[in-house]
C-alpha cells in the first residue's frame, strides 16, 4: 500500500499542547467497527461498552525524565540528549530491570556541530553528570558512558526533563515540568524505561477504574518500554518497506493466564494504547505447538508492523488516540477497523474539533 494512503489534512490548531485540565474528563469518539456508526461521548463513558466477560489490558511502563540538556566539556556549545535504551552487554534485547543503574546508554543527541568519538558533554548545575561519545551507531544514535558519583535515576529527577512528544512545544518553564512529570504517566505506571507514554492509558482516573472494577471487568499489564521510533515518521513511498524499531517487551504469567482465559469464555480483550497491541500480538505471533496457548508469558523484543490487512489474533477493542497522518499508528488501526472508515472518522474529529495526538482527546473501536 502507498503511505499517502493514509494522509488526512489536519489544523495544527487541533494538536494538544497541554494535557486537559483534569485527567479522565477528555472526549471519546467511539466507532462501530461493524456498522461505521460513530458516536461522541467522552472517556468516562468507556465504563458502559465493556462487560464482566470483557478483559482490559494495559501497559504499566513508566516514563523517565530522559531528556539532558547542557554543553560540551571543551566549549559553551549547548547539546541535548535523549536517553533511549541501556546499551545491551550481549545479543538480544536491552535489560529491563534496573534500567537506570546502567552506566553505557543509547542515545539521540542534539548539537549545533557535528558529534566524535571521545567527546564528551556535562549536564547539572555543578556539572554533575558526565556523558562521553563511545562509539556512532546506526539510525543516528550514539553508545555513550554516563559518569557521575551520585547516583543516575538521582541526578535524571533533579535536573532532567520529561521527553514529551515534538510537536509539543514547551516554553521549558519550571511549571510546564512539574505538569508534565505528572500528566505525562499513566496513574498506574510501574516499570521505568519508556522515553514516551502510552498515551492512551493518559486518560484513566481511580473513578474510571472503580467503575469498571464494580461491572466486574477484570484489568491486567504489560510492559511495552516505549522508544522515540514511536514518533518515526514512515518515508518509504510504499508501507511494506518501513521498518519498525526494537522495543523490550514483558507479559507476566497472570497476564497470559487472564487472556487465555478471557478468549476461552468469549469475551473480548480490551487493549489500551498501541503499545498493549504490539506486544499481544507479538506474542500471538510466535509459533505455536499443537496445545500451547494462544499466549504465554515471557520477555523479549518487538518490531512488529500492524497494516492493513492484517489479522489480529488477540485484539478484539482497541482504546486509542488520535494520530499523525501517514504515521505506523494510524496505520494500525486501519488494520483493525479499516482504512475508509478511519479516515472518514477522523475527519468528523476534525469537524467536532477533537484534541489530537499524545495529550488529545482518544477513541474507543468496538
Amino acid at each position: 500500500m502507498k503511505t499517502k494512503q493514509f494522509w488526512y489534512p489536519l489544523p495544527a490548531r487541533l494538536i494538544a499542547q497541554h494535557p486537559s485540565e483534569q485527567r479522565g474528563t477528555e472526549r471519546m469518539m467511539v466507532l462501530h467497527r461493524a456498522t461505521g456508526v460513530l458516536e461522541h461521548r467522552h472517556i468516562s463513558d468507556i465504563v458502559e461498552y465493556l462487560d464482566e466477560k470483557d478483559l482490559l489490558v494495559v501497559n504499566d511502563t513508566k516514563v523517565f525524565p530522559a531528556r539532558l540538556l547542557g554543553s560540551w566539556s571543551d566549549s559553551p556549545g549547548a547539546v541535548e540528549v535523549l536517553m533511549v535504551n541501556p546499551a545491551p552487554e550481549n545479543e538480544g534485547p536491552p535489560p529491563m530491570e534496573d534500567l537506570l543503574e546502567r552506566v553505557t546508554w543509547n542515545v539521540l543527541i542534539g548539537s549545533g556541530r557535528p558529534s566524535r568519538v571521545g567527546q564528551v558533554a556535562v549536564f547539572g548545575p555543578n556539572r554533575e553528570l558526565e556523558v562521553e561519545l563511545l562509539e556512532k551507531l546506526d539510525g543516528g544514535m550514539w553508545k555513550c558512558a554516563f559518569r557521575s558519583e551520585q547516583p543516575l535515576a538521582e541526578l535524571l529527577d533533579a535536573f532532567g526533563h520529561t521527553p514529551v512528544p515534538p510537536y509539543v512545544h514547551r516554553e521549558g518553564t519550571a511549571e510546564e515540568e512539574a505538569a508534565d512529570r505528572d500528566r505525562y504517566q499513566t496513574i498506574y505506571a510501574k516499570h521505568v524505561g519508556s522515553v514516551a507514554a502510552p498515551t492512551a492509558g493518559l486518560h484513566f482516573t481511580p473513578e474510571i477504574f472503580a467503575a469498571l472494577e464494580k461491572k466486574g471487568v477484570k484489568r491486567v499489564s504489560v510492559t511495552l518500554h516505549v522508544g522515540p521510533g514511536t514518533f518515526r515518521p514512515v518515508k518509504a513511498d510504499e508501507i511494506e518497506d518501513h521498518h519498525m524499531d526494537f522495543e523490550a517487551f514483558t507479559v507476566p504469567p497472570e497476564t497470559a493466564e487472564a487472556i487465555n482465559a478471557c478468549k476461552a469464555r468469549g469475551g473480548r480483550v480490551v487493549c489500551v494504547g498501541s503499545t498493549t497491541v504490539r506486544t499481544l500480538e507479538t506474542v500471538a505471533s510466535r509459533e505455536r505447538q499443537d496445545g500451547d496457548p494462544l499466549i504465554a508469558a515471557g520477555s523479549g523484543a518487538s518490531n512488529i508492523f500492524i497494516y492493513p490487512p492484517y489479522a489480529f489474533k488477540v485484539c478484539d477493542v482497541m482504546l486509542t488516540n488520535f494520530h499523525l497522518p501517514q504515521s505506523t499508528l494510524l496505520m494500525m488501526i486501519s488494520a483493525l477497523a479499516g482504512r475508509e472508515r478511519v479516515l472518514c472518522a477522523y475527519a468528523m474529529a476534525v469537524r467536532a474539533e477533537y484534541r489530537f495526538f499524545s495529550y488529545g482527546d482518544c477513541m474507543l473501536i468496538v
